[in-house]
């Protein structure tokens, strides 16, 4: 019952966002919302912008519909066992009705200043202040959190906003070539959906199932060779939704490594992710610019010089994050010595990725 429902859910968020994506290639050419080559950016050609717009409004959707099936259609007897079968608790569901329509909300919000950024062009501090705004609203108002073992909300709540905004810029700087941040998001929700599964969190579980099917609906269009980009109205939504999955999501409380190591999985999992930003912005520092300039420093742009082309390039940055991201997985499993060698073998890839990125032909930027 479970894995048919799943599949269901995703097969038809998929069809969705598919759908939703092509109108807003249509609306964004019919905007002028296209992104124009330039010497700084990866982009070779006009490239309607609205990817954003069809992802969000998917997202949107979906948990509107969800919302709207708990809380009007499930009464007891009219949809027999369903919530016994897939262990969703309706009056669990209920008592979180706010959060997620607070959740909801500032996934909204982002989407504006995202979009807002795509027609303007708004200076970076702005941009980073109203994100810090909108994180702190999430972190306080829909519980968009984790504790650890601190039992502070005022200081685990600042600290959940900056994981926050980090994450944003993190997918928005990597919404840099043709499926990148779109495609690695989906391998790491994927490994976040494991461990939600693993924990029984089912509406954790289905928010990270939709949140794939949309990424897999957008991918249609956005795998090399792109025909629209996310632009800023997506790369920031996409960042938030990471965001929450990975604040949301239970680490596997009876871990046979013990409480802490488990901990690991998120930052494991978007190890790659992180790694590119942490680069990128070492770099852009280092030569006395600003890190929210963009520019073809990222990972995938060295690659490119090295001679691969924009599918191998792609399916490389894939490939990596598979490689930590399945590590990820077996954390719950292992003892502390397997979790200690779980975080060796990650330093280890990205290692491999660092030795690729040294020395790069024709690297106008280094």
């Amino acid at each position: 019952m479970e894995i048919k429902l799943a599949a269901l859910v995703l097969v038809v968020t998929v069809a969705i966002s598919a759908m939703a994506t092509l109108a807003a290639r249509r609306l964004a050419l019919k905007l002028n919302l296209v992104s124009i080559p330039r010497a700084d950016r990866y982009g070779r050609k006009v490239i309607p912008l609205g990817g954003g717009m069809g992802i969000f409004a998917t997202l949107a959707l979906a948990c509107l519909a969800s919302m709207a099936v708990v809380r009007w259609l499930w009464i007891p007897g009219h949809l027999g066992d369903i919530g016994a079968d897939i262990g969703l608790d309706p009056s669990d569901f209920m008592r979180r009705l706010n959060e997620l329509l607070m959740m909801l909300g500032c996934t909204t919000a982002f989407f504006i200043l995202g979009l807002w950024d795509d027609f303007k062009r708004l200076g970076p501090m702005v941009k980073l202040a109203a994100q810090f705004a909108i994180a702190l609203v999430a972190a306080f108002g829909a519980d968009v959190r984790v504790e650890l073992f601190i039992h502070n909300t005022a200081l685990t709540s600042i600290l959940s906003a900056c994981w926050i905004v980090l994450m944003v810029n993190t997918f928005n700087f990597l919404d840099n070539m043709d499926g990148a941040s779109a495609g690695i998001a989906t391998i790491c929700a994927s490994v976040l959906l494991t461990a939600a599964v693993f924990s029984g969190q089912i509406l954790v579980a289905g928010l990270a199932l939709v949140f794939i099917g949309t990424l897999i609906g957008f991918l249609f269009l956005n795998f090399p060779p792109a025909r629209i980009y996310m632009g800023d109205s997506g790369s920031l939504v996409v960042g938030f939704f990471m965001a929450v999955l990975s604040l949301r999501t239970t680490y596997y409380h009876e871990a046979h490594s013990g409480s802490w190591y488990p901990v690991l999985l998120p930052l494991i999992a978007l190890a790659v992710p992180l790694y590119d930003f942490l680069s990128v912005t070492t770099l852009r520092l280092k030569q006395g610019r600003s890190p929210f300039v963009g520019d073809t420093q990222h990972f995938s742009h060295r690659l490119q010089r090295r001679g691969l082309s924009d599918v191998q390039t792609a399916l490389t940055l894939y490939l990596a994050t598979l490689c930590t991201g399945l590590g990820a997985t077996f954390l719950y499993q292992v003892n502390r010595l397997g979790a200690v060698l779980v975080l060796i073998q990650t330093v280890m890839i990205l290692a491999i990725v660092a030795i690729l990125e040294m020395n790069t032909p024709h690297d106008p930027q280094s």
